[in-house]
């Protein structure tokens, strides 16, 4: 079973693969359907919420950051940028960075713009999630390719996603 930005997979879903077992894994087999593919990218938060129609805000990024060197996920809302001295106090790091697109790939077998918030390749990264996130009723998320995303509560995509919610946001002043 293959996906790619042209269509489909085999089986008809739009779904990144690995993503897409991850749904059958955590028994959301039902939100393989609800995955959405767009024929331009919905490679940035904008991009996706002009895509889909909502607000920027109820578009669910999945950054990954280097602390100390260790990736670390953070799912913020789209309208907001993550504040990285409040991720290294969260972390109780003395560095926290953008990982670079081959970190990011390694660490989630996907590439930049893609980043489902779980499904992951490997386990264990530790899942910020930013408590704005809350403010909805629904996010839309990467399906694993920059062109798919998929509708969830967030509630329910903190927790399949092993977050813990913290306030991370950037204040304006």
């Amino acid at each position: 079973m293959t996906t790619d930005a042209t269509g489909p997979a085999a089986d008809g879903s739009v779904a990144h693969p690995r993503f897409a077992q991850a749904l059958r894994d955590l028994g959301l087999e039902q939100l393989i359907g609800e995955v959405r593919r767009f024929p331009d990218a919905t490679r940035t938060a904008a991009e996706a919420a002009a895509a889909v129609g909502c607000d920027l805000s109820q578009i669910c990024k999945s950054l990954i950051f280097a602390a100390d060197g260790v990736p670390v996920l953070v799912l913020m809302d789209g309208a907001s940028r993550v504040d990285l001295d409040a991720v290294r106090r969260e972390l109780g790091a003395k560095k926290v960075t953008r990982a670079k697109a081959d970190a990011v790939r390694e660490a989630t077998g996907y590439a930049i713009g893609g980043v489902p918030p779980f499904g992951h390749r490997t386990s264990g990264t530790r899942v910020l999630a930013d408590r704005s996130l809350l403010e909805h009723d629904l996010v839309w998320a990467a399906a694993g390719t920059p062109y798919t995303v998929f509708p969830m509560d967030p509630e329910t995509l903190v927790a399949h996603a092993g977050g813990t919610l913290v306030d991370v946001r950037e204040r304006t002043v």
